[in-house]
């Protein structure tokens, strides 16, 4: 068969992204271009690589198997490439990271540092909740994942970045704002903004008031942190977020950090990746970094409680 790297490339991105239109958009070229590619590549298959029910798109039998084959032909090439750009000397390819919501906050703050030092590097950083994640996680679709508390039940490797502490937050104007060690058995009789289930966060706080024996009444739920803050601000009750969303926003002068007892709630980050993976030279060369870089990282992960509240 004369296929080449370009077919399944475009074929692999085609299935990756759901759509022609996106994968034409992640390759620089036309839809056309993309296409043909995968026209080229089943006429020298011999077999449809596609079947249509409705508008929908599916993968046939050899669709599955040449995906399976050409996932590994795909990442072996990209490690060839970036170990051959390594023995030259030149650190460049791309790297490819998945980062939960709220890691949005401080991850470029660390990637503009790295881009520094490797400028050959392209950098491709899908920002997703925590469900999503660990689908692309499971899938292998990146090379490094960021977030809380590592999956159970997956085969992974996962290492400490640095703390990510939950504070209880509200509106500037609510009584407790000037209130010390508030007892948490108060938050049962309060309404709650936070985000949707299986978050994170949310999974955190549910956990925390589950073992104190307290009820959690979530008034609102709401898909991103800033509409969470902006909700908070508007006083539709208070919320539990990573200090690390609390920067130097519209919102930051509205809000407040109360003095909880059992407050903050002491999780991490990790930087999590499937543990079968050959990790390519530019995402062992990002993770040398992030090791070199905690006390960075610690520093950009939001402000202290006196600068949040004043």
């Amino acid at each position: 068969m004369r296929i080449t790297l370009g077919q399944l490339k475009a074929f692999e991105t085609v299935v990756r992204l759901g759509s022609i239109s996106r994968a034409a958009e992640e390759l620089h070229v036309t839809q056309p271009a993309v296409s043909k590619k995968v026209s080229l590549l089943q006429e020298e298959v011999g077999l449809a690589l596609f079947e249509y029910v409705g508008k929908r798109r599916h993968l046939t039998d050899a669709g599955r198997e040449l995906l399976t084959t050409c996932g590994d032909w795909l990442e072996t090439w990209s490690r060839f490439e970036q170990s051959i750009a390594d023995l030259k000397g030149l650190k460049q390819g791309r790297l490819r990271l998945a980062v939960v919501t709220t890691g949005k906050y401080f991850m470029p703050r660390v990637l503009g540092p790295f881009c520094d030092l490797y400028p050959g590097i392209d950098i491709s950083m899908q920002v997703l909740n925590r469900h999503r994640l660990i689908e692309r996680l499971t899938d292998n679709s990146d090379d490094l994942y960021i977030m809380g508390a590592p999956p159970d039940g997956l085969e992974i490797e996962s290492e400490r970045l640095m703390e990510n502490p939950l504070v209880v937050l509200a509106p500037a104007s609510h009584p407790w704002s000037n209130r010390r060690r508030i007892p948490i058995a108060d938050l049962a009789d309060v309404a709650f903004v936070m985000r949707e289930q299986g978050s994170g966060t949310r999974t955190a706080v549910e956990r925390e008031f589950r073992e104190r024996g307290l009820p959690l009444h979530v008034k609102l739920e709401l898909g991103s942190n800033e509409a969470i803050k902006q909700a908070v601000a508007a006083g539709l009750g208070l919320t539990v977020l990573s200090r690390s969303t609390v920067g130097p926003d519209a919102t930051q002068s509205e809000l407040v950090e109360l003095d909880v007892r059992g407050f903050p709630l002491r999780r991490s980050w990790y930087v999590v990746w499937p543990r079968s993976k050959q990790l390519s030279v530019v995402a062992r060369t990002f993770l040398v970094f992030l090791r070199e870089r905690v006390e960075f990282l610690a520093g950009s992960s939001g402000p202290s409680p006196p600068e949040l509240t004043r």
